[in-house]
């Protein structure tokens, strides 16, 4: 692939500062607060009918960065709703991966494809799939380059940016795809990200004219979905894994059954995903 420099010093400041806001975050400090504000909008109401109370327990869980904005959401009902303390840290997937097997701790890994669980398989007692992660090409508002499909991201005058195929799953996606439609060594590639949100702001702000991003993260200003079905054959679906650290088995027994409830469901719809099954 063909590299140029764009606006550097701005998008390197861009860049670290997205990073720094996405990863090794916890949402314990704003879990109640946030379940505050769901249920006063009466938005993914849960039933309390048949809610333990978790008060005393913990769990932590590790998220790709991506998903952070719907799952804040749904480990902040949980926790309003049990008691039970929600300690989320969000990384890109490499990252939880490493952290995975070195620390030996953890009871959820909530990733950004199924692929990504693969190499942490022999901590993983269980998995199931929570919903669709569908990617998108996405260009800069108004598509002022035509861009129609993935062939004409190896034009001279396109600049596009990825994920990082090394430690995103939307970036590997990304890879592949060059590949499958032959224009990797002709694809102008402006940078590359940590996280698949940073992609949406880049292009949003005029540094680049295209990305391959996750269909959810679409979402920034300066920024729309070009209607083709070239990445339709690259759709992943996001997954629970439960990790073999687990000690807490109520509280992990609950979250398990709180994850295939009608509740995170819909916190899962409502920030534009689509639902496994």
């Amino acid at each position: 692939m063909k590299k140029i420099l764009v606006t550097v010093l701005a998008l390197t400041m861009i860049l670290s500062l997205a990073a720094c806001g996405a990863q090794g975050q916890d949402s314990s400090g704003s879990a109640s607060g946030k379940a505050a504000a769901s249920a006063a909008s009466g938005e993914a109401a849960v039933s309390t009918s048949a809610t333990p109370d978790l008060s005393g327990q913990s769990l932590l869980v590790y998220c790709g960065a991506g998903m952070q904005q719907p799952f804040q959401e749904i480990a902040a009902a949980f926790q309003e709703e049990t008691s039970c303390q929600m300690n989320v840290t969000y990384a890109n997937a490499a990252q939880i991966q490493t952290q995975i097997t070195e620390s030996k701790e953890g009871d959820f890994f909530i990733a950004g494809s199924s692929d990504e669980v693969k190499p942490v398989k022999d901590n993983v007692s269980g998995s199931v799939d929570l919903v669709k992660h569908i990617p998108v090409l996405a260009v800069a508002k108004g598509n002022p380059k035509g861009i129609t499909g993935i062939a004409d991201l190896d034009k001279s005058d396109i600049v596009t940016v990825i994920g990082d195929p090394e430690s995103t799953p939307i970036g590997k996606i990304a890879k592949k795809a060059f590949s499958d439609f032959g224009v990797s060594d002709a694809v102008t590639l402006g940078a590359t990200t940590t996280t698949a949100p940073q992609l949406a702001t880049v292009v949003g702000l005029g540094e680049a004219d295209a990305t391959i991003i996750w269909k959810e993260n679409c979402n920034a200003d300066g920024v729309e979905i070009c209607e083709t079905k070239d990445l339709d054959s690259y759709i992943k679906t996001v997954p629970a894994a439960r990790l073999t650290f687990s000690t807490n088995s109520a509280a992990a027994d609950a979250f398990s059954i709180f994850l295939s409830s009608d509740a995170a469901s819909q916190i899962w719809t409502a920030n534009g995903y689509e639902l496994a099954g």
